[in-house]
């Protein structure tokens, strides 16, 4: 695998999700003329069906993380090189705001934002720790028996999750920390992303320990 056609993938790949993100997110806002239930329908339709597509192209280049908790697992494990890890998190990091800019241009707005909607408290953070459990114990188990469906099961995923946990499953530090950068539909307040990017990297913990107490 080539490192810097794997980097320039995350980069990629990560600015397409959060462009589905973001971009569905104000779409379905401005059509719903207020029912945020069918504004999260566009939303996450739109996010699931990105998702496939995303992993399934890109897949075979870096492995589609997309997501740094996924590669730090991938890191933990030893399928990641560590050597590549920094470059990987720079990638999704980069592509996650590159492409919620990219949005903001798109839709004529400003681009430089800051999200003012609060998604605070125990039972969002509780969320995000079963939803990035459920996303990395997914991930971990269907690669270990080699299962070629990974796109279709995180992206149908990540569609439920929407729907079915309090913080509508971010479940992913880049998307967390672009996500303040937008004051749409999709937004975070700034002062609320640590403690979700904590919940997530408490899960990342859970799987990591998990996992070396089985090969034991």
């Amino acid at each position: 695998m080539n490192a810097g056609r794997a980097i320039g993938a995350e980069f990629l790949g990560t600015a397409l999700l959060l462009l589905a993100v973001t971009g569905s997110g104000i779409m379905g806002e401005t059509l719903a003329a207020g029912n945020a239930a069918v504004a999260l329908l566009g939303n996450s339709l739109a996010t699931g069906a990105a998702l496939y597509v995303i992993l399934s192209s890109l897949g075979p280049v870096s492995g589609a993380h997309l997501n740094p908790v996924v590669s730090l697992m991938a890191a933990c494990d030893g399928s990641l090189p560590a050597g590549r890890l920094v470059g990987y998190l720079l990638a999704q990091f980069g592509g996650a705001v590159a492409g919620v800019w990219t949005v903001h241009l798109m839709f004529g707005q400003s681009v430089l934002q800051v999200s003012s909607k609060t998604r605070a408290g125990g039972p969002q953070l509780f969320s995000e720790l079963l939803a990035t459990l459920l996303l990395l114990g997914l991930i971990r188990l269907a690669t270990a028996r080699g299962d070629t469906r990974i796109p279709a099961y995180v992206a149908l995923t990540v569609l439920a999750g929407y729907w079915a946990t309090a913080s509508t499953f971010f479940a992913n530090p880049a998307v967390t920390a672009a996500r303040a950068l937008t004051d749409t539909f999709v937004g975070i307040r700034p002062a609320d992303v640590l403690p979700f990017v904590g919940a997530q990297l408490l899960a990342l913990g859970v799987v990591c320990l998990l996992v070396r107490l089985l090969r034991r």
